[in-house]
């Protein structure tokens, strides 16, 4: 099924993707360093019948959570998940950080 976002409700629009043209919103994007955390209204039902329709996503694109994919079912929790994926984003990056300081450290001992 396809959805179209009005405000921040979906709306059914049937099972052919004639008014898409439309639907594609993005609900938040963050830079965190070199990566990039994106999450969008995707305008098609990724639940695939099973549940309340699974519409909107959240994708890491670079570091070490590269691909990193989170999908929801509202616009709420697709904020909500976004900054849940920020946060995981930084602590990951900032470990990476702390591991090349402390093996720069091991060298010089």
């Amino acid at each position: 099924m396809w959805y179209r976002l009005q405000g921040r409700t979906i709306v059914p629009i049937g099972n052919t993707p004639d008014e898409l043209y439309d639907t594609w919103a993005r609900v938040a994007e963050t830079y965190v360093k070199q990566v990039h955390i994106s999450t969008v209204f995707l305008g098609l039902d990724h639940s695939y019948g099973g549940g309340p329709p699974v519409t909107f996503e959240t994708m890491v694109f670079g570091g070490k959570l590269n691909e990193a994919q989170v999908r929801y079912c509202t616009y709420d929790e697709a904020e909500r998940g976004h900054q849940r994926m920020v946060r995981r984003v930084r602590r990951a990056e900032q470990g990476e950080l702390e591991r090349a300081i402390a093996k720069v450290r091991r060298r010089k001992n």
